[in-house]
């Protein structure tokens, strides 16, 4: 499994993760085109940088202004000229302060996808970049309490966010020689503090689309008051359906340094990339957080509640097992699967909803088979069947789906192990048969 590892002890903006992607080995040509394809007057600068004495490389968004000619480019100097105001926060160019266009420094959320699907660029890289788009907006609209429709993006429909943003999802792509990323995982995120300026006034850090965005991410502050976290960052996290964790065991193949825009003395403000290869030999290894607690006063009807509300709120699996406590007490201990991400949620309605009044938690490395699913025709109606696959291709295990199987007993009154039968007996023969191998 190639796993591409965030380290965003600094935060993460665009502007960084183009950079790291640069310095991981992804042509800067390939951003450059992208930006070009965009055709909003805008192209890309490249330089190697030195952030807290370390190198990473520093990619910036350099576009046409409406005093200068249509072959000069804008500068950050010239928007000062206009009275923009520069930022007391983290990255130079943040979403709070882009080098807007004049007079489109408002764009709907249609105007954005639009630009998008018009580019020519891969399907996969327009259905990346809209959706990173599609979830700024829906945190626009909560954020402001009116229909997505009526969003109009302000900072953030500049067009260094739009190129940050496709170019991010296209350097994703191409990473690694085009091999791709089977899993995005990152570090818990330095979010900064203080606060930030902006179109609608003077906020704390993080910005409300960026604590939107972020939901129930890991995050922290640390370092001096400053933004270390914008929305287009927290955007291509989301992008990339990005889990969040300590480093998995990996064979590190490329790494990257992508550099913000100021320099942190004693605190370099980079964006770290790492892509290797799992070092476990099991195929479908990942992270699984395990939290567990002993419940010694509670009704066994409101444990198996609070199981079925674990399970809705995104638990793996629940699981009680009766365990014999101190002064010969007996309890239930309580263990909750689920993924690390979801982990602070589920813990928090453990507390919530049980009589405990402490639990303990682990991170812990799960492994699955690849699954699939089939159908196969039996006497009494069609069975889905669940198939568990090695990395070979052959078939480790195969199950018929007990509901559907319990159905069809009831339907047809006969005994559930004879339908469960027949399905097992149906799978064998399509598993077997001329036509399956054909096809």
């Amino acid at each position: 499994m190639r796993i591409g590892y965030l380290e965003c002890f600094s935060g993460i903006s665009g502007d960084m993760l183009l950079g790291a992607l640069v310095d991981a080995g992804v042509p800067f040509s390939v951003l450059a085109d992208t930006a070009s394809a965009l055709n909003v007057g805008a192209r890309l600068e490249m330089r190697q940088v030195e952030r807290g004495g370390l190198a990473g490389i520093k990619v910036d968004v350099i576009q046409a202004t409406e005093d200068q000619g249509a072959g000069e480019q804008g500068s950050k100097e010239t928007e000062l000229a206009r009275g923009h105001a520069r930022p007391h926060e983290h990255h130079e160019r943040s979403h709070e302060h882009r080098t807007h266009e004049p007079s489109h420094a408002h764009r709907s959320l249609s105007t954005i996808l639009e630009i998008i699907r018009a580019a020519p660029l891969s399907e996969k890289v327009q259905r990346s970049a809209s959706r990173a788009f599609q979830l700024l907006g829906e945190a626009e609209a909560a954020i402001h309490s009116i229909p997505i429709e009526q969003v109009h993006f302000h900072e953030v429909g500049a067009v260094d966010t739009i190129v940050d943003i496709v170019c991010a999802a296209a350097g994703c792509q191409a990473l690694g020689a085009g091999k791709g990323i089977d899993r995005w995982m990152a570090s818990p995120l330095n979010v900064g503090s203080g606060t930030v300026n902006c179109a609608h006034g003077t906020l704390p850090v993080p910005a409300p689309a960026t604590l939107a965005l972020l939901g129930d991410a890991p995050v922290y502050a640390a370092g001096p008051p400053m933004e270390r976290v914008t929305p287009t960052g927290a955007a291509v996290l989301r992008m990339l359906d990005v889990e969040y964790g300590p480093l998995p065991a990996m064979r590190v193949q490329l790494h990257g340094y992508g550099a913000g825009g100021r320099d942190t003395p004693g605190e370099p403000n980079l964006l770290r990339l790492l892509v290797g290869e799992s070092a476990g030999d099991s195929a479908g290894a990942e992270p699984i957080a395990v939290i567990e607690t002993v419940i010694d006063d509670a009704n066994p009807q409101l444990l198996a509640y609070v199981s079925e509300l674990l399970l809705e709120a995104g638990a793996w699996d629940v699981y009680r097992v009766a365990v014999q406590m101190k002064k010969g007490r007996m309890g239930v201990q309580v263990t909750v699967l689920s993924s690390p991400e979801r982990m602070p949620a589920l813990r928090d309605l453990l507390l919530r909803e049980t009589t405990t009044i402490g639990l303990r938690w682990r991170l812990e490395n799960k492994m699955a088979l690849a699954r699939e699913f089939a159908e196969v025709e039996t006497r009494w109606g069609k069975v889905r069947m669940k198939v568990a696959r090695w990395p070979s291709g052959q078939v480790a295990n195969a199950s018929p789906e007990f509901e559907v199987c319990r159905n069809l007993a009831r339907m047809h009154s006969v005994p559930l192990k004879q339908v469960m039968r027949d399905a097992m007996q149906a799978w064998a023969e399509f598993e077997h048969s001329p036509a399956k191998k054909r096809h």
